[in-house]
């Protein structure tokens, strides 16, 4: 399974494979066809409240990602979001994208580790 990660804001490449977006939010300052995407999972993204409550503070991201890989592990929306993720990244290349400027402080890289777990 190829998994990867990369900001919205980057451009598009072909080795991209499938590009899914897993914002909850739409990304500030990107048109659509810029963005260039095959799918955007809001369901799979932290709930509003982890989101709000993380607000991407580096001292709270190991907290973060214990919370939100429980979410992922008990919410329905996000089990079957998961289980579509890794049903496409054994078919070929998925780059998860993200709109946060840190590119390892972020729920993409948790999404990530979780997804690499779950596929094993």
């Amino acid at each position: 399974m190829s998994i990867k990660i990369k900001r919205i804001y980057d451009e598009p490449e072909k080795f991209d494979g499938k590009r899914v977006l897993v914002d909850r939010l739409w990304p500030r300052g990107i048109s659509k066809e810029k963005a260039d995407l095959d799918l955007w999972l809001k369901d799979i993204a932290p709930s509003p409240q982890l989101r709000t409550w993380f607000s991407h503070e580096e001292e709270k991201f190991p907290e973060f990602t214990e919370e939100y890989m429980a979410e992922l592990a008990d919410d329905p929306l996000k089990q079957k979001a998961v289980d579509d993720m890794v049903l496409m990244g054994k078919k070929g290349t998925v780059t998860l994208l993200y709109g946060a400027k840190s590119p390892t402080i972020n729920h993409a890289a948790v999404l990530k580790q979780f997804l690499d777990k779950k596929s094993k």
